[in-house]
Parts: C-alpha cells; structure tokens; sequence
C-alpha cells in the first residue's frame, strides 16, 4: 500500500549478502590500467547469472529498499529520502505498474542503459545493474534519451529530475537530468555497461538515433567525448556511496558478478584520468582551494611572485582555458562563468611542474 509521508530519514538496509569483495575476485585485474585493464574486468564480470524479468520485482525487495519494505526510487526520493510519497516494495505488491497518469500511482522496470539502445536484446535486459526501480510516471518521461546536464526543463519530478534539452557542448537533443545525489550512481552504471558488455556495446548505437548520440561505435573507450566527460564529472561530484556498496553486494549474491567501479573507483582511470584529485607538488608550497569550486578559486603561496612562471587551466578535454602569466601573491580566479567539469590546474615553477585536478560545479 502506497502511503504518504512527509520526512524519513535516510536509514541504510541492512542486507544478508557479502560484505565485502571475495578473496582474489579482481586479481586477474592486477597491476593492469587502460583499456588492458577494462578488457581484464569484462572477463571476470561477463560471466554472470542471467536472471528472469518477471523476478526483477523479487529481487528489489534484497536490492532497492531502504528499511522494511519501501522502495529505493532514484527518480523520486531525495538525498534525505525525504519524498512526496514511497512505494511498498514486496515481491507481488499493488504498487508495481500497472497503468499511471501521474507520479506517485506505482513504480516499475526502469533501464539505465535503455533496452531500445541494445535492441532488448539478454542478458543486458534484465541485468540488475542497469535495471534500477523507478516511478513509472517519471520512468515514461524519461523515455529513451539520453542522460545529461538539462538547460531550460520541460519537465521537473518532484525529488527535482528534470528534463529537457541538454546544455552540455556536443549535445543539443532532449535529456533526462537526475538530482545530483544520484548521478555518480547513474553514471557508473553506464562505465559497468560498457565494460560488462564490451563484446556488443560497438553494436548498439545502430538501434537508436539516441544511443549513436551517446555511444561511439567502438569497443574501447565506448562513448562520445561530451558524455565521457559528464559521466566523469558525475563520478566526482558524487563519489561511491554506501547505498551503492550495499546494492552491489546484494546483486554479487544473485547474479555473481560486480560493478567494479564500486569496488575501485579509481579504476575510472580508463576514462577520466585524474579523477579523485591529483595534489601539487609541495616542493613548490602552492595550494590549491577549495574544490569542489564554484566561483572563486585561490591559489596561494608563500612566494607565489618569485616562486611561479606561469599557470595554465585546461579543460577536461585538454583546451587551455585561461593562462596567467608571472601571477602576483594570493591569486584569485574568478571561474562562475567556466562550464562545469573536470580542470587541470598546472603550475610551472622554475624547472618544476605540478598539477591538480580542481571540480567547477555551480
């Protein structure tokens, strides 16, 4: 029976699964980086338990709950798991879809990655690492575009995803928005996907006008720069919560494979080199704050003038953005009006050189 509430707060399940990464389960993995590494992962992970769509409801009452039995919905619970409703979430509950009209009258089978992108096609169908419990309302509106940075929305659930025409440089078609407590989780299920499936992905973008706006058509690095570059960010802003290492545990003990971006984020590296922050060289006494930014970045020290030849900030796609030259003490940078995303700050000293991966979200 669904129910109205109006604060609950953010209580973790506990779940009857593995706690922790089996003994040896990534040692084929060792000491690999790059795409030799993305190819060792989909070995270990390819051979999962393929389970049934019918039982996907079953098995979110182990995977998606918050306590008891209400629904973990990304599209409609806030970060607080504050919400304007929430759904009983047992294996034959009344609040599965169903028919809607609007949000809040049930919940259903909502594919990350959507299976119109890989023709529906198993076992990409009813992988629980894609196939999240969402508002079947909210579901509908999402349709089959594209995650992105939304500009002006057409549409805004009430947790506040949105959708409408993405405002990120590469991409001007319609896209669906989650809130920011979400997107780390969202986007490492898109770099789960395309190592898992690392064998068909350079099929799929054939299948939909929107997946070829996504996906590259090829087996390595999978997906096109603008959205590497905003899954990456969303990894930053958002990093490995504990909602997403219980649910990777509970799916480990049904299917028998992992995400893992959730074990080692840092393997990330095979697309966003840098992310989890490189420090600068303290040799140099510079610091570099705050980061996250959003508006006023400083760089400070204690001999800024005589110590430092030159700064550069580049994009995540490696463009110089600004490059200050012979910089004065206490430096300040004003970056609201910079896209936000990943930078590299690079500071030159004498003969030194140091970076520092530095986060602009407004």
């Amino acid at each position: 029976m669904k129910k109205i509430f109006i604060v609950l707060i953010c209580f973790l399940p506990t779940l009857l699964v593995p706690a922790q990464i089996p003994a040896g389960y990534y040692d084929a993995a060792a000491g690999l980086t790059g795409l030799s590494l993305k190819t060792a992962l989909y070995n270990i992970i390819k051979n999962h338990t393929p389970v049934s769509y019918n039982a996907l409801y079953s098995y979110y009452t182990i995977t998606d709950k918050i306590f008891d039995s209400i629904v973990w919905d990304m599209y409609s619970m806030k970060a607080d798991c504050t919400a304007n409703y929430y759904y009983v979430n047992t294996a034959n509950s009344s609040d599965q879809c169903g028919s809607y009209s609007s949000e809040g009258d049930c919940y259903n089978r909502e594919h990350t990655v959507p299976a119109s992108w890989f023709n529906e096609n198993l076992p990409m169908y009813t992988d629980l690492f894609n196939v999240y419990p969402t508002d079947g309302f909210v579901n509908n509106k999402r349709a089959n575009f594209p995650y992105g940075k939304v500009g002006s929305a057409s549409y805004t659930s009430s947790n506040g995803s949105k959708l409408g025409n993405c405002s990120e440089a590469g991409y001007s078609g319609k896209v669906f928005e989650p809130v920011n407590a979400y997107k780390g989780d969202l986007a490492r299920t898109y770099f789960y996907m395309a190592t898992r499936y690392e064998n068909v992905v350079s099929g799929w973008p054939s299948n939909s006008s929107e997946c070829a706006a996504v996906f590259n058509g090829d087996t390595e690095l999978v997906f096109k720069p603008w959205f590497t570059n905003m899954l990456c960010f969303w990894c930053s802003v958002d990093p490995v919560s504990q909602k997403e290492i219980d649910r990777n545990n509970a799916v480990y003990s049904i299917q028998h494979n992992r995400n893992p971006y959730i074990d080692h984020p840092e393997w990330l590296s095979i697309w966003c080199p840098g992310v989890g922050m490189v420090k600068t060289d303290p040799t140099l006494a510079v610091s570099v704050f705050p980061n996250p930014v959003s508006e006023y970045l400083n760089i400070r020290s204690e001999d800024l003038k005589n110590n430092i030849n030159r700064i550069d900030i580049y994009s995540f796609t490696s463009s110089l953005v600004q490059r200050i030259e012979q910089p004065s003490d206490d430096l300040t940078i004003n970056v609201s009006d910079f896209p936000e995303g990943i930078y590299t700050i690079v500071i030159y000293g004498g003969e030194k050189v140091s970076r520092s991966k530095v986060i602009i979200i407004h």
